[in-house]
């Protein structure tokens, strides 16, 4: 059975609420299973997948979290940093990662992209890491 590891950023708690639920809800349709932890923000996201991975207890990582522009170039800086992060381990620790780190303009589509009921990124960031999961496993 494949467990997975989502971490989450609650920055914004109701949308990060939203994308764990969708994520969580993949999971079980899929018959895996999944623990949960929080970071401060998405730029810590990558770090603590490489703590996680060090136990060697997960097939599977989820990033769940969102960052919504501001009035400063610090919204480019997350955005670019957290994704390159993420890549990064992906490429050159072969883990299996989907990313559900939304970046948005506003609230208002970062909600779009968070409700269940909708474009739930949460549910394709956990199929994500499932199918690659499920792909490692079968070149292992």
């Amino acid at each position: 059975m494949t467990h997975v590891l989502i971490v989450a950023a609650p920055y914004y708690r109701k949308i990060c609420e939203g994308l764990v639920a969708g994520a969580v809800g993949e999971i079980k349709s899929a018959h895996a299973t999944y623990e949960i932890v929080e970071v401060p923000g998405a730029l810590e996201i990558p770090a603590a997948i490489k703590f996680a991975e060090t136990t060697g207890r997960y097939e599977g990582y989820i990033a769940l979290g969102c960052v919504i522009r501001g009035e400063t170039s610090h919204y480019d800086y997350v955005c670019s940093q957290s994704a390159h992060g993420l890549q990064m381990l992906m490429m050159t620790q072969g883990l299996a990662i989907g990313n559900g780190i939304l970046t948005t303009e506003n609230y208002d589509q970062a909600w779009v992209r968070a409700d269940p009921a909708q474009k739930n990124k949460g549910r394709d960031a956990a199929a994500a890491a499932l199918a690659l999961a499920r792909l490692k496993h079968k070149f292992s």
